[in-house]
């Protein structure tokens, strides 16, 4: 991926970096970021000369035929690692254990704490889950990432992507040792996230918003549904009006008996 996709990334794209110096040469670490956009993993690892380790559905890893193979051998290649959502507790606990081998294996885990990508390029509340559970557990530094304008590379709706420059910004290392052995207390879960997140919003300069992503897209979807059933109603109402407008003016065109 990084001689490939990432030389070309880099190449055509020419993404600026700031604060390399805090990614650790070795050792384990959790890189955690804002998300505005599917190329956010691949502009990231891009530029870090270590492999960043992200989850994915295990969908992606186990789908039939041709295009199910070479979707496998992508995502594998870009390091993504499958999480199988199946289950009681489904891909919060799956994505906490994925976590939690791979810092136990050394590396770097990268993770998105807003659990979705941003629906309008604001910064959204983190959710208390696998970035704080992770760090606790493992006792292992969480750097904080931000991503900067890769929405604006290709905004939803566009397939041709636009060639500009995104940029990426890594902080210092977070310590959350203070916090060993309280990862079931959610109020310290809560807390861990909130100052990543901070750290995150004085990093990226997003208007920061106190809910989640995922609430936000349903707010979002609802206006627009909402929306387009006030102009379906008025296009209905205006429609109406026409007809008995043209009704009248028959009616007033007839002869006189």
């Amino acid at each position: 991926m990084k001689f490939s996709i990432g030389g070309s990334l880099k190449l055509a794209f020419r993404p600026w970096v700031e604060g390399l110096e805090n990614i650790p040469a070795e050792g384990p670490a959790i890189l955690a970021s804002n998300h505005l956009s599917f190329s956010d993993s691949f502009f990231l690892p891009a530029m870090l000369d270590r492999k960043v380790t992200f989850i994915a559905k295990a969908e992606y890893f186990t789908s039939p035929g041709v295009k199910g193979r070479l979707t496998a051998a992508f995502f594998k290649g870009v390091g993504q690692l499958p999480v199988d959502r199946s289950g009681a507790r489904g891909a919060g606990e799956a994505a906490i254990k994925a976590g939690i081998d791979v810092i136990e294996s050394g590396g770097l885990f990268g993770i998105y704490p807003e659990g979705t990508r941003s629906p309008d390029g604001r910064l959204y509340r983190g959710k208390p889950g696998g970035l704080a559970r992770v760090a606790l557990a493992t006792g292992a530094p969480v750097i904080p990432v931000a991503m900067i304008d890769t929405e604006k590379i290709q905004p939803p709706g566009k397939v041709i992507p636009k060639l500009m420059r995104p940029g990426i910004r890594i902080g210092k290392p977070l310590d959350f040792s203070r916090y060993h052995g309280m990862g079931g207390d959610r109020f310290i879960l809560r807390s861990v996230t909130d100052e990543v997140m901070y750290e995150i919003m004085k990093l990226s300069g997003q208007e920061y918003v106190d809910i989640y992503a995922t609430a936000a897209k349903r707010q979002i979807a609802d206006a627009e549904k909402a929306e387009k059933a006030a102009r379906a109603e008025a296009e209905k109402a205006e429609k109406a009006a026409r007809a008995e407008a043209e009704k009248a003016q028959k009616k007033s065109q007839r002869p006189a008996a």
